[in-house]
């Protein structure tokens, strides 16, 4: 049996590294573009940073190389993505522990609809994901415990798409994970649940993705059927609950 020496070190994550790779506005950009959870090519990464597409190149081996991005080559063409949705969470975690200075209440409101509406990589986020998953803590589908979710089973996760796992089998990633999101500084559902919920919602046309970015655009079918079943009360960019809850 192996023992640790006591004269070495101990490992420790190599946070320099990934400070490194995201220390850099335009590396910063692309990382955002990729939160929508699709791929993109270097020259779409380019335009979205405002770079050439030879100085994109050298930011994507560099996000490459500290784990953040992977490449894959689909024909003639080479695509970029995110290594995973662990990495979209951190990245989004981080924008909302960002200092809440006159720079984030500035790109806050340039964010503008995609604020309001979007996704983080594979699921819902922004105000509407942080007053559906309030409406599912008050509606008892969601309990809080030790920081992270439970689900509770209800009569209401079907007609939201949403298959609630075998309470029998353990599984290796919570079905309920909370993410802290980065406009609000307030929890919204992630792990499969979200995956579920968002994936749902566009096929049935209850949002529709954008051309660009990463913004959804709620349609009125959506609306109805979030108040319908959640009880929210959505009205422009406004989002709040019916029952006289607090904005979100």
């Amino acid at each position: 049996m192996n023992r640790p020496d006591p004269h070495k070190p101990p490992q420790t994550p190599r946070f320099d590294i990934l400070g490194q790779a995201i220390g850099d506005a335009s590396r910063t950009r692309m990382l955002c573009e990729l939160m929508e959870g699709r791929a993109y090519t270097n020259k779409e990464l380019a335009a979205a940073a405002g770079i050439t597409p030879q100085t994109a190149t050298a930011h994507l081996r560099m996000l490459q190389e500290a784990g953040l991005v992977v490449a894959e080559k689909r024909g003639r063409c080479v695509y970029h993505r995110l290594s995973g949705a662990e990495v979209a969470q951190a990245l989004e975690q981080l924008a909302a522990i960002a200092p809440a200075d006159s720079l984030y209440l500035a790109q806050r409101r340039k964010a503008g609809g995609l604020a309001e509406v979007r996704s983080c990589y594979d699921h819902l986020a922004g105000p509407l994901a942080v007053a559906m998953t309030q409406a599912f803590l008050r509606r008892g589908m969601l309990a809080e415990r030790d920081g992270g979710f439970d689900t509770v089973p209800s009569d209401l996760w079907a007609p939201l798409g949403v298959t609630l796992p075998d309470p029998q089998r353990s599984a290796r990633q919570p079905f309920a994970r909370p993410c802290l999101d980065w406009t609000e500084r307030r929890l919204h559902v992630a792990g499969p649940l979200g995956r579920q919920l968002l994936s749902h919602a566009l096929e049935r046309g209850w949002m529709l993705r954008r051309q660009h970015k990463r913004g959804l655009t709620l349609t009125a079918p959506g609306r109805r059927a979030l108040h319908q079943l959640l009880g929210l009360e959505l009205s422009g960019s406004a989002t709040e609950l019916t029952n006289g809850g607090p904005h979100v």
